[in-house]
């Protein structure tokens, strides 16, 4: 029996709240209270007319920061993803023994197992509800912490390089507004290596670490759910 036990990457979990952030950083006015001791990005009147883009979450995770601060938030967040990954264990068991029992069991009995196994897929469900909170919100404080210092200094690259349009690239069309840009307009590395400079932060020692993982669970069942299949997205042609 194949196990329902999902992983939701970080990219999902981020999207809304860069955009959001990332709107909020090109404005002179402070963001809200998430950045309540950031400088306010650099007010200009740039006159360039260079188009420009950024993917800003793959900016967040590129710097020697988010690298560094992703990797301390992923290694606190194992305890809790093996804590739940045992608990939809415990869960499959149960629904594996209800597959090979269940028509041999009197009526009591196989109620017995399967209001048990209904009360812990809830009692699960709502422990991941409560855990992939908890590590989202972690996640945003540390993307609005690197975003906030980012954003006057992308403001401030910008002008200074001839730009009069960035539009960031963090969500693929159609739910972003580019459908197709080169790699010459992008600016993501050049920014990042700007940020690294100013930040003082090493580099890792090794190869960036994986973006945080939080976990999720299937809706209770009484049988044994069917193997689900990876969706695979492709880039529009």
């Amino acid at each position: 029996m194949t196990s329902k036990f999902a992983r939701f990457f970080m990219p999902a979990v981020l999207a809304a709240s860069v955009a959001a952030l990332a709107q909020n950083a090109a404005l002179p006015a402070a963001p809200s209270a998430a950045a309540n001791n950031a400088a306010a990005p650099v007010a200009t009147n740039a006159t360039g007319t260079r188009m420009g883009t950024i993917n800003v979450e793959q900016a967040i995770f590129a710097t020697n920061e988010g690298q560094r601060d992703f990797e301390v938030l992923s290694k606190k967040l194992e305890p809790k993803q093996n804590e739940l990954k045992g608990l939809n264990d415990d869960v499959e068991a149960l629904k594996k023994q209800l597959s090979a029992q269940g028509d041999k069991l009197n009526d009591d009995s196989r109620g017995t197992l399967v209001k048990q196994i209904e009360q812990k897929q809830k009692s699960l469900e709502r422990q991941v509800t409560d855990a992939r909170d908890d590590a989202q919100n972690q996640q945003n404080e540390i993307a609005q912490r690197i975003l906030q210092k980012m954003g006057p200094m992308l403001v401030k690259y910008a002008a200074e390089s001839g730009f009069g349009l960035i539009i960031d690239t963090s969500n693929p069309w159609p739910n972003g507004p580019v459908l197709w840009a080169g790699p010459a307009v992008d600016i993501t590395k050049s920014v990042v290596d700007l940020y690294n400079a100013q930040s003082g932060v090493p580099a890792p020692a090794r190869p960036a670490a994986a973006r945080p993982t939080t976990p999720g669970a299937t809706r209770p069942t009484t049988t044994p759910p069917a193997t689900a299949k990876p969706q695979a997205t492709t880039p529009p042609k």
